[in-house]
């Protein structure tokens, strides 16, 4: 049985998705949300903010973002960390200017306008024509103006891996399942609600910042990184569990290589079968990369608890396509 565009909506499950008929790509959301430009961030609303207001009790506070420079040299070369420079109209005033500021070098979310989804456009059909420097269609923007906030859930695969007597090997850049976020789940005793902001500690990031020149060198010349395996499982476990938000402390939560034998290698010839594709320019999901989930998850594992009040509030960048995460989590 084939699904009409009537019959898709926000209930809809991810094999509803892939089983549209209506002209829009399979296994994506177009068409489901009044507000496209936020994406699937429109899982998290008012009451999901109340909820996660309540798991407020300790005061502690924790930043998910590291500094602007602080991936030099980057894993992407064309993404180098900004040259700051001071700058003075007189000698009692200071001013700064950022020259190479590249928004997605650090911690930051990948907006709607990141990934066209090939052969059919951007995100809910938007026009070509309409992404362009300083216009608002699906721009991140979109959740400065509006911002992400609800329960946040650490999932620990880093303490899941290590767990396992197999940590993770992030020289050699491992591939995870989808199917592990459900384990750690279970390990750590606590479930997914809808519109939950999802943030995934490896210990990737914290790795390649205390790595070695010649480590770092090593990942960076083969673009090596730990991350999700390529999949039609992980798309299918954000939509069907309907996540607000996707982050991790990787760098480009898939990983890389990918995989050979993608499901999206045709689908997404342009970077060798990416999710890309799938999770931002199919589903809509706003996508974190390079978070610094380290603090939180060793309170989490103290405390032995695992969600927290987040807010991500991006920068009010009209028309941008990222933006530095401006993330924190509030226990």
């Amino acid at each position: 049985m084939t699904t009409s565009v009537r019959e898709i909506d926000a209930d809809a499950t991810y094999a509803d998705l892939c089983a549209r008929t209506d002209g829009a790509p399979a296994g994506s959301s177009w068409g489901v949300f009044e507000n496209p430009d936020r994406g699937t961030a429109n899982f998290a609303g008012p009451r999901q903010v109340r909820e996660a207001a309540a798991l407020v009790d300790r005061g502690a506070v924790f930043a998910l973002d590291y500094p602007l420079g602080a991936f030099d040299p980057p894993m992407a070369r064309s993404r180098t960390a900004p040259k700051h420079t001071i700058v003075s109209a007189h000698a009692e005033s200071r001013d700064d200017l950022l020259d190479g500021f590249y928004l997605q070098a650090s911690s930051h979310l990948d907006g709607l306008r990141h990934r066209r989804v090939s052969g059919h456009g951007f995100y809910d059909g938007v026009p070509d024509g309409e992404i362009v420097a300083a216009t608002p269609p699906l721009g991140i923007q979109a959740w400065s103006q509006d911002p992400i906030v609800g329960r946040g859930v650490l999932i620990d695969l880093d303490g899941l891996f290590a767990e396992r007597g197999r940590p993770l090997d992030h020289p050699r850049g491992p591939a995870i399942d989808a199917a592990d976020l459900d384990a750690a789940l279970i390990r750590q005793g606590c479930e997914i609600r809808e519109g939950d902001l999802v943030l995934v500690h490896t210990g990737w990031a914290n790795w390649y910042l205390g790595a070695s020149d010649e480590e770092r060198d090593e990942v960076r010349t083969g673009r090596r990184s730990t991350g999700f395996a390529q999949s039609r499982e992980l798309p299918q476990w954000l939509w069907d569990n309907k996540i607000a938000l996707f982050a991790t402390d990787t760098f480009a939560v898939e990983v890389l290589p990918v995989l050979p034998g993608s499901p999206f290698a045709e689908s997404a010839p342009e970077d060798a079968g990416m999710m890309h594709q799938e999770l931002i320019g199919k589903l809509g999901v706003p996508l974190g990369e390079l978070w610094n989930l380290t603090a939180l998850a060793e309170d989490s594992r103290r405390t032995h608890s695992w969600d927290a009040l987040v807010t991500v509030k991006p920068l009010n960048f009209v028309g941008g396509v990222g933006s530095p995460c401006n993330a924190t989590a509030v226990r």
